[in-house]
């Protein structure tokens, strides 16, 4: 008992780590700021295929993943690689071009994403909680639109592009380290062109900027190679943590995300909230608010009728 405790324990923090690391990759990433965007994403792809590979090969799974990439999976794993490959390019081109509110506000209605295309794609029938979230969600993205008299393209974007994401992975039998793993490895030969362009050919024209960063600054090379263990750490914190904590603490904590990404817009790079953030960010929060008091009331639902099988199954007849 006292060793599955502490566990539990482990998990919560493995998931506030996640979380925490996550929240605060803005500022990281704005340390790259003058670094193109599409640089920084050959490199976070390079770096994480290097870490994750590392951590399977001392794990002894490394084998896993060429046997992934010649499975059956491939038809997911492709169109997977490219939707996060999509939102990690989309994230770091906001932090990078100043727009780290509207990235939080993807983070915070993804939650809301995830459910929306479970009933449209999978067929999934929403709680009526669960449709007033998405319904307030909804104004949300409607009063934004109005006001600023343009859909809010990046937060749809982020959201839609991560939860296409976890639509994909569906079902999925292989964990998300070797799963992760595949999708790098199946970017990596257009990440290497990519900088081999950028260093050896002068390509310049998509950006038009200067690049070919790494190897021209120590600190900067540094940065770019750290872009691996920022990517993989949390994730991997994530996947212990989301297999010994509940899953009413694993979802609380996903806003410990969009919360610290959204105060590092405001209180560090000084963003501005206009008057339609900050009306459209309340009706989020409501939204998030009646969700995670929907799903805990299923998910102790659900913990009571097990309880209640168990119960009956010990019964002597």
């Amino acid at each position: 008992m006292e060793r599955a405790v502490n566990e539990a324990q482990k998990g919560i923090l493995a998931v506030v780590g996640a979380g925490s690391i996550w929240g605060l990759s803005p500022l990281y990433y704005k340390l790259l700021a003058h670094v193109p965007p599409l640089e920084v994403l050959s490199h976070r792809t390079l770096w994480s295929l290097v870490f994750f590979g590392g951590v399977l090969a001392l794990q002894g799974r490394l084998r896993l993943v060429p046997a992934l990439i010649l499975s059956r999976d491939i038809v997911k794993l492709v169109p997977a690689a490219a939707m996060i490959s999509l939102n990690w390019f989309l994230f770091i081109h906001a932090v990078q071009t100043g727009r780290g509110v509207e990235a939080s506000l993807g983070y915070y209605i993804l939650p809301l994403v995830v459910v929306l295309l479970g009933m449209v794609v999978v067929g999934e029938r929403l709680r009526r909680a669960q449709g007033v979230a998405v319904a307030l969600a909804a104004l949300a993205v409607t009063v934004l639109s109005i006001g600023l008299g343009a859909a809010p393209v990046v937060p749809l974007a982020l959201a839609f592009s991560f939860g296409f994401y976890a639509l994909i992975k569906r079902g999925m039998a292989a964990g998300p380290t070797a799963s992760v793993t595949a999708e790098v490895a199946l970017l990596a030969p257009l990440a290497a062109l990519w900088l081999w362009g950028v260093h050896a050919q002068g390509w310049n024209g998509i950006v038009g900027r200067n690049l070919a960063t790494f190897g021209a600054s120590l600190p900067d090379s540094l940065l770019l190679m750290f872009s691996g263990p920022i990517t993989a750490l949390p994730l991997i914190l994530f996947s212990y943590g989301a297999r010994h904590a509940s899953m009413a603490t694993v979802g609380l904590v996903q806003y410990l995300n969009p919360t610290l990404q959204f105060l590092c817009a405001t209180l560090v790079f000084g963003e501005v909230v206009t008057f339609w953030h900050a009306m459209a960010l309340p009706l989020i929060w409501a939204a998030l608010a009646i969700y995670s008091i929907d799903s805990l009331r299923q998910g102790r639902a659900a913990r009571s009728s097990a309880s209640s099988a168990t119960a009956e199954g010990a019964t002597p007849t």
